[in-house]
């Protein structure tokens, strides 16, 4: 079983302008939709259309909370959410005026009896089972959050993917996770300087499988992206030619889709394929990837 965990779960409000956002004056929407998501809940959701079945845990809280789990619910994914007592689930403004604004909510603080019982949650885990960790932390939870994580489940045969950045990431790494998903930003912010060309991010995906990475996928935008194994052998795939409509989980569909391919063929190449099919099949779209957008995108990887 797939399991993905998203700490700090949202309801993104995306509004769409049909000129410049003009500040401290009242601006009309040309339209406006409600994405229920945060990044492990972005996974489950392309997994799904995938046919892979997950289970999506975290925390939420409030009538967001609640309006989140039952919006999951009716699109057949299957979560496990720990419910705060406290807080609000986060709303996220996504502003399109010809640009993409965002504005993120900080979510409900997570006291530590409800960290415990996502711990012990993930106990249930068994060997073969795959573990995504996705995304930032709500307010209360320290930056070795997903380290402690991954150090419970240490020897069990769990297959740990994470997707994250800054000191999150780094200390993630001690643990020696499967796969992480930096993007080029990301990548560059964990090595200290600028990757631009295919051989930087090479190099800068080699530093991170030097400090514990099994193996590495970065995402490149417009240029596709490129896998770094286990093994040593690199891998890289160009994006197919579309108009990008949105950004916003992009990455994280990605992600899915090179779990699933992986799971499904036991190919690292036929994973990488799948995975920019599906980011890229998101960033056509004004939501989430569909498997019919999904198919034909990956006839022209």
């Amino acid at each position: 079983m797939i399991y993905t965990v998203t700490l700090n779960p949202a309801i993104d409000l995306v509004v769409r302008l049909d000129g410049p956002l003009q500040a401290g004056t009242v601006n009309r929407a040309a339209g406006e939709e409600y994405v229920l998501g945060g990044k492990g809940v972005n996974v489950s959701g392309v997994l799904a259309e995938l046919g892979c079945p997950s289970v999506a845990l975290g925390f939420v809280a409030g009538a967001t909370g609640v309006w989140l789990e039952q919006g999951l619910a009716a699109r057949g994914l299957r979560t496990d959410f720990i419910r705060l007592p406290a807080g609000m689930t986060r709303i996220n403004l996504k502003l399109k005026d010809g640009r993409e604004t965002e504005i993120n909510g900080a979510g409900p603080t997570v006291p530590p009896e409800a960290v415990e019982a996502l711990l012990r949650k993930l106990d249930a885990l068994q060997s073969g089972d795959v573990l995504v960790l996705a995304g930032s932390l709500p307010a209360g939870l320290p930056a070795d959050t997903y380290e402690t994580m991954l150090a419970r489940l240490e020897g069990r045969g769990v297959q740990a993917v994470v997707d994250a950045s800054g000191a999150l990431l780094e200390q993630a790494l001690r643990c020696r996770p499967f796969l992480i998903k930096p993007n080029r930003e990301e990548l560059a912010q964990a090595v200290g300087r600028a990757v631009n060309t295919e051989a930087e991010t090479e190099q800068a995906a080699r530093e991170l499988q030097a400090r514990g990475a099994r193996n590495v996928l970065v995402s490149c935008g417009g240029d596709g992206a490129l896998l770094l194994e286990e093994s040593g052998a690199v891998h890289c795939a160009a994006a197919p030619r579309g108009t990008v409509v949105n950004s916003v989980g992009a990455g994280d569909s990605m992600l899915a889709g090179f779990v699933a391919g992986w799971l499904q063929s036991g190919s690292f190449t036929s994973a990488l394929r799948l995975g920019i099919a599906c980011g890229s099949a998101t960033a056509f779209s004004l939501g989430l990837a569909g498997r019919s957008q999904i198919d034909a995108l990956l006839a022209q990887i």
